[in-house]
């Protein structure tokens, strides 16, 4: 029968070694971190989110810079139409690359423009959990030394101005100072998030499977309802901090004669009625204060002010979506179709500005 020392003794023991093996697991998951940064520890870096080069891609794999596509060479090959094409997951794209509307678009240029004799070449630099201050980020670092010819920007109204001015400010939650209690709390987030497959080396698409559970989609939803309700000065003060990046983006491709275009991509609840009057409920906002064009307005009066080219597909999605739709069930992405009419869209009007 063990006695009290003993049993002293043994739990000192049993700590010591807890704190042993807390310790030495927490140096192999920062080791692992720095040489693969991932978005289950905390990283200030766009990297963070970034694919891992080579890694398996639904029936594919990420190029060796972990982005979607096929590789690419730093110099522009000989009588090349380059395009960069940054943005977040809409951009990199939670399908199989062939149904990317990147892949889609470089496919229709070299169809529509043959007879022009170049080769036109879309690099999908897209991040997942990424926003405006990284996409200048992005072409600063990487995006200027590919020598492109035009970089389209893509915004996604759900999440790119007030979703990306909280995580800006907001403070770092406690567990993410420990890289084990990290992992442990993404572990207990996906078992409480995800009800289908999630993306991964590993997963099999589904254009029909739901993503989310139902109650975490409506949340998700719900959390960007902000941006569409009318008289909010928080909404427009992060919406001013934000589009300074697009501006700065303008300056940088003003400089070296490159075109910009920029994509403003609607939320599914802009598009759904149904999913509309969800989140209008579930929000408690009065459906008169309800405004689903308002962060549009307020971006194309931004871009015509400062002679930036753009596109906004509401309308188009919006005429689309009565004939099916186009957005993957519980997920927030495109789907198939989703990505098909993005470059419908596009397309015409990158030619326009590529046609003198």
């Amino acid at each position: 029968m063990i006695n009290r020392k003993q049993l002293i003794s043994l739990a000192k023991q049993s700590l010591i070694i807890a704190f042993i093996t807390f310790g030495m697991t927490e140096a192999v998951f920062r080791i692992y971190g720095l040489i693969n940064p991932t978005f289950i520890f905390y990283d200030s870096s766009y990297n963070r989110y970034r694919g891992k080069p080579l890694s398996p891609n639904y029936d594919g794999q990420l190029n060796s810079q972990g982005f979607q596509g096929p590789e690419f060479t730093q110099e522009k090959p000989a009588n090349t139409y380059r395009i960069l094409s940054i943005g977040d997951s809409f951009t990199f794209g939670v399908l199989p690359v062939q149904y990317n509307y990147n892949s889609r678009i470089e496919r229709q240029l070299n169809r529509q423009l043959a007879a022009q004799g170049k080769q036109f070449q879309v690099i999908n630099m897209g991040i997942p959990g990424i926003g405006p201050r990284d996409y200048l980020a992005i072409l600063n670092n990487e995006g200027i030394k590919l020598n492109p010819d035009m970089v389209m920007v893509s915004i996604f109204i759900g999440n790119d101005t007030l979703e990306a001015e909280i995580a800006m400010e907001q403070k770092r939650d406690w567990y993410t100072y420990s890289h084990v209690l990290s992992f442990f709390n993404y572990v207990v987030q996906v078992q409480k998030k995800y009800e289908g497959e999630v993306y991964g080396p590993n997963a099999t698409y589904d254009d029909d499977k739901p993503s989310l559970a139902a109650d975490k989609f409506l949340e998700i939803q719900t959390g960007r309802a902000a941006i569409f309700v009318k008289d909010q000065p928080e909404a427009l003060r992060a919406f001013n901090n934000q589009v300074e990046y697009i501006k700065q983006i303008k300056k940088i491709c003003d400089s070296r004669n490159i075109k910009l275009l920029v994509v403003l991509i609607p939320d599914e609840t802009q598009v759904n009625p149904e999913l509309q009057q969800q989140v209008v409920a579930n929000a408690q906002v009065s459906p008169e204060n309800f405004d689903i064009g308002l962060p549009n307005r307020l971006f194309t009066e931004v871009f015509t002010q400062e002679n930036i080219n753009y596109l906004d597909l509401l309308d188009g999605f919006l005429m689309a979506s009565k004939e099916e739709n186009l957005y993957k069930p519980r997920d927030t992405h495109w789907n198939i179709a989703g990505n098909r009419v993005a470059s419908r869209l596009i397309t015409p009007k990158i030619i326009e500005q590529i046609q003198p």
